[in-house]
């Protein structure tokens, strides 16, 4: 199963004092729209998303079709047969892909702790 790139998204509540904060241990803003409330930031192949008021947890972020760098990649699993492959094993999800479309796409489950887990593909 190939899951993409992968990052933490972190529901922050001051996306100014994050960044500033993350900026020390290196991170750097990669992309995002500070204006609407979200910044990508990268350090090496480590990515953090920042998001004030999007997301009520933090929550674990897998995309389909990108590398770290958020370039599109030749070959991976689709979302939506990720998703299939995850309901197959009894995964449940909390919110689902539309299997009947192609393209851009996401899933979340949440794992045992619920945590929610974001399966987003832009590709």
């Amino acid at each position: 199963m190939q899951l993409g790139a992968f990052s933490i998204s972190l529901a922050v509540k001051d996306l100014a004092a994050s960044r500033a904060f993350y900026e020390k241990f290196g991170f750097r803003e990669m992309g995002g729209d500070a204006s609407k409330g979200w910044l990508i930031l990268k350090n090496g192949d480590h990515v953090i998303g920042l998001f004030q008021g999007m997301f009520e947890k933090n929550t674990l972020t897998f995309n389909p079709g990108w590398d770290s760098n958020a370039s599109k990649v030749e070959h991976f699993t689709e979302v939506r047969e990720l998703q299939k492959q995850l309901k197959a094993q009894g995964v449940s999800l909390v919110m689902e892909a539309d299997e009947s479309t192609t393209g851009p796409a996401f899933f979340v489950a949440n794992d045992p702790d619920g945590n929610p887990v974001l399966v987003d593909q832009h590709v």
